[in-house]
């Protein structure tokens, strides 16, 4: 059986501004830190068909991550499959949807699904809560 998370955040920032973030290597490497006290490396490759990877680091341990861009229709919405130790190198995929709210914020929904394993939800749960909680900081300083 196949199991799935959903993560909602509203964002001090245009959807386009949101977009940028999850699609900029630089970027990336910035907010997706889910390890505290880690760092990350991302290679991205953001058109449909176009490869990622994106190294985790923490704890002495690198936690690689690959996948591929399934669905890319800016500024609302990015798909990707996704593949890691912690999915048991299965694919699975995250959808990001991205809604305008008033007038500078965005509605980000993340939906990852098919992943192997109740414990791989809670732990992609709790990273992704972890890497979306640092966003809002960096989409800050890219404003200023």
């Amino acid at each position: 059986m196949a199991h799935e998370i959903r993560i909602t955040r509203r964002l001090a920032a245009t959807p386009d501004e949101v977009y940028e973030a999850w699609t900029d290597p630089k970027s990336v490497s910035q907010w997706m830190i889910p390890i505290p006290g880690g760092r990350t490396n991302a290679t991205l490759d953001p058109r449909v068909g176009g490869c990622f990877h994106i190294d985790m680091m923490g704890g002495g341990k690198t936690y690689p991550h690959d996948g591929e861009y399934l669905r890319l229709e800016r500024p609302r919405l990015i798909e990707f499959s996704w593949i890691s130790n912690a999915t048991n190198q299965q694919r699975s995929v995250v959808t990001v949807e991205l809604l305008p709210f008033g007038k500078r914020e965005t509605e980000l929904t993340l939906t990852h699904r098919l992943l192997p394993t109740e414990e791989a939800a809670q732990s992609h749960h709790h990273g992704w809560s972890a890497a979306l909680d640092r966003l809002p900081e960096m989409l800050s300083r890219a404003a200023a």
